[in-house]
């Protein structure tokens, strides 16, 4: 289990954040960014103290051309940026091209439903995991973690409601074994906070002993409660994004992560200052203007507000 020591420690309860911006904010942006700007912005996040990043995909460049310069980024960082970042995979063949390059922190990728799992890898999610095996070997040979993240886990685009049973029945596969945490996605957005508690509950008592990761959108405005929800039910590490940007290309009716200042605002962890929030307040912002996105953080927009007499607005 990753634990980062020290004062950049993030607590968030008993979990710890990961900013997703670089693959999952990225996914649905009409502007690229370079692989020097996305070095940088990890770089900017770790300075700050975020724990843990998701720097990138392996998904193809005809397909989601923002995450074309992956490898480069992985091949520019230092082994000790490495160890806090994570990279999405979804075949043995992504793991061992990441593994080459440096990556040793691999999400493997499915989705709970069929339909979401053909139009999101071009495969049923028994042939997925009928590959993950190979891939956790390819992870253990460069003594790397890979994680399983099941996505649409509440509900699918093109089928509805997801079974919790369905969810237990991946996160207990045999194929599943040696996979170090196991990611719970909201993908469309569309749970509520007690779904989100039941399922993570379950996970964590019904299945083997994993850390449990909790992945959210906001579609439905949710996303900081059903994160919140999360925690409380036990999940140790939650994704956000900066200024709640990004979505799944191949999910109709997916909007942006949970924001990554709205996620650290309402649970500041021992590391985050007002100061660090105003830090990461602008850096987002700068972000979002390279790439003409809005800024859907509600922190972020209370923090430019005119209420000076509180801590958390900036000044001028």
């Amino acid at each position: 289990m990753i634990r980062p020591e020290g004062p950049v420690a993030a607590t968030l309860g008993n979990a710890i954040l990961r900013d997703v911006t670089l693959r999952d904010g990225l996914q649905l942006t009409g502007k690229l960014l370079s692989a020097e700007q996305k070095v940088q912005t990890v770089r900017e996040l770790l300075r700050l103290g975020v724990p843990a990043i998701e720097l990138g995909s392996m998904a193809r460049p005809d397909l989601v051309p923002t995450m074309a310069n992956t490898l480069e980024v992985v091949h520019a960082l230092t082994p000790a940026e490495l160890e806090k970042c994570w990279i999405w995979v979804a075949t043995p063949g992504h793991v061992a091209k990441a593994a080459a390059a440096g990556a040793r922190n691999f999400q493997y990728c499915l989705s709970a439903s069929d339909s979401h799992n053909k139009a999101n890898i071009g495969r049923t999610t028994d042939q997925s995991l009928a590959t993950l095996p190979e891939a956790i070997e390819y992870a253990r040979a460069v003594d790397g973690r890979i994680q399983l993240c099941i996505a649409t886990s509440f509900t699918c685009p093109f089928e509805g409601q997801v079974p919790e049973e369905r969810i237990l029945a991946i996160a207990n596969d045999p194929r599943a074994e040696g996979t170090t945490d196991i990611v719970i996605c909201d993908t469309l957005g569309q749970a509520v906070p007690a779904q989100v508690a039941q399922l993570i509950t379950r996970v964590r008592t019904e299945s083997p002993s994993r850390r449990v990761v909790y992945h959210g959108h906001d579609t439905w405005g949710l996303g900081v409660a059903n994160t919140l929800a999360a925690i409380q039910a036990g999940a140790e590490m939650v994704d956000g994004a900066l200024g709640g940007l990004g979505g799944c290309p191949f999910a109709p009716g997916a909007s942006g992560n949970t924001s990554s200042e709205d996620i650290l605002f309402a649970t500041r962890p021992d590391w985050l200052t007002p100061e660090i929030f105003g830090e990461l307040v602008v850096l987002s912002e700068h972000l979002l203007q390279e790439l003409d996105e809005p800024n859907r953080s509600k922190s972020a927009q209370g923090a430019r507000s005119k209420a000076e007499a509180f801590d958390w607005v900036l000044r001028p």
